[in-house]
């Protein structure tokens, strides 16, 4: 059966009529602003060489570990998703039965964000006015390829239509960021910058970690066996990021633990890690140390942290056996800040040169932990609703339990933090309308001014990340 798919004009804003038409107020004056994106994993490939994506299938569905974990719970195999195995064995090649199998299942999606920004790239990327199920899979993937074949739907092409001001990729400490080079080259005016994720070289769990170490300090010429050496090459590679356009480093550490040992004791440690084996206090107890060296260089060259703890990835052993990270597998765990952050904060805290931003994914620390933290001290500010909660209700709940203590001008807007491009107007879209129907309950109910909920609904939507992440 056939059913019409359309974007109700209202959605996401309170049923209240009065207060929906505040709401809708608030988001005209911001529905239109420029997309500012400070973080997030867009392939830079994409922008550097401005090529047509391949098919439905490849653009919409492989990279998608949101779609990947709501299918593999109801049974569906990565294989027959088409996704790459890491021993290169075969698995599904046809893209339009991958896309029928996904659009059989579409309805697995309701209630998720998933579907809402999905819908979104259905109806106002593709123009298409049917609902997504198994007898309109065909339609769907003749005006999605076709499409895909045009100039409108290269990457650039996008970008500009999207209205995309910039957007913040994210390469490891061993990328040679020739990709960002190219984009620079090209003469192509959009913003594409890059972030500094020092993962692969701060995390002793890593099996690859000395070899990373190793080929690290040689990229930056400096001496592995030297812990002296090591931050040098950190601070050499900084610096080839910031003229990549990084402002930011981002961290995706297990935990926010944090240390700051003397000199003599991190020497030793650094030559402990890096001959193995290592254990997990010396592990934890090294990227903790690192975090604050991290801050230190921030306050040297500018680049703002963002720490990312909190996640068990990669959960299910025999997917990342079989297919390697990122497929859906990882599970958020339990945050702990305010004896975790200390040590760090105890040196740089009352910095205000600092910004560092926290993310979570354990929603019990907001009002107990982290608004606490950053309503005082000046380093700190709040990231947006993470992952899992990048959804109309995470984002409601963010607000309630944070703005309280934190206000709003100790948030810095909103990230959409996403591989699938495609997606990235609708999610801001979402936070807008979210964001604004909040803005309208306080005004609602006299606990804020009208033009005041005006600057606010600007603020959150564009100016506070250009503020925060120095764009």
């Amino acid at each position: 059966m056939t059913k019409t798919l359309s974007l109700h004009p209202d959605r996401l804003f309170p049923s209240d009529p009065a207060t929906r038409d505040i709401a809708r107020r608030l988001y005209a004056s911001v529905k239109d602003l420029p997309i500012v994106s400070p973080h997030g994993h867009t392939d830079p490939r994409w922008f550097a060489y401005d090529e047509p994506f391949a098919n439905p299938a490849e653009l919409l569905i492989m990279p998608d570990h949101y779609a990947f974990r709501m299918l593999m719970s109801q049974g569906v195999k990565l294989e027959d998703l088409g996704i790459p195995t890491v021993d290169g064995s075969a698995t599904a090649s046809d893209p339009r039965a991958i896309w029928r199998l996904f659009a059989e299942r579409y309805y697995l999606f309701r209630g998720t964000p998933t579907r809402m920004w999905m819908d979104w790239v259905f109806a106002e990327a593709f123009g298409i006015d049917v609902q997504l199920n198994a007898d309109t899979a065909d339609h769907y993937y003749d005006i999605i390829d076709a499409a895909l074949k045009a100039d409108a739907f290269r990457p650039r092409a996008l970008f500009e239509r999207y209205n995309i001001e910039v957007i913040a990729t994210t390469e490891g400490p061993l990328d040679p960021l020739d990709h960002h080079r190219a984009i620079r080259a090209s003469g192509w005016d959009g913003k594409v910058i890059t972030a500094y994720r020092p993962d692969p070289v701060l995390d002793p769990d890593d099996p690859r970690f000395i070899a990373n170490v190793q080929r690290f300090c040689a990229m930056a010429g400096e001496n592995v066996d030297s812990f002296a050496g090591y931050l040098r090459a950190h601070e050499k590679r900084r610096a080839d990021f910031r003229a990549a356009g990084a402002t930011s480093t981002d961290h995706g550490h297990p935990s926010a633990f944090t240390a700051n040992l003397p000199r003599e004791e991190i020497e030793a440690l650094y030559a402990r890690v890096m001959t193995g084996p290592v254990t997990a206090r010396d592990a934890e107890l090294f990227r903790g140390h690192m975090l604050t060296e991290m801050a230190r260089m921030s306050i040297d060259d500018g680049m703002v942290m963002q720490l990312h703890p909190g996640v068990h990835r990669s959960h299910n052993a025999a997917v990342l056996a079989r297919f390697g990270k990122d497929k859906g597998g990882d599970i958020p765990t339990a945050g702990e800040f305010v004896q975790a952050l200390k040590p760090l904060l105890d040196v740089y805290g009352n910095d205000p040169r600092l910004t560092l931003i926290l993310f979570t994914l354990d929603e019990d620390v907001y009002a107990r932990e982290l608004a606490p933290l950053a309503g005082h001290y000046p380093a700190l500010k709040l990231g947006p609703p993470w992952w899992f909660h990048d959804s109309p209700e995470g984002m409601r709940r963010f607000r309630e339990r944070m703005t309280e203590t934190a206000g709003f001008y100790n948030t810095v807007g909103f990230n959409d933090d996403t591989r699938a491009f495609l997606s990235i107007p609708a999610r801001h879209d979402v936070a807008r309308r979210m964001d604004c129907a909040w803005l309208a309950q306080l005004v609602a109910e006299h606990r804020l001014e009208e033009d005041e909920a005006f600057e606010l609904a600007r603020a959150l939507a564009y100016d506070l990340a250009k503020a925060a992440y120095k764009l």
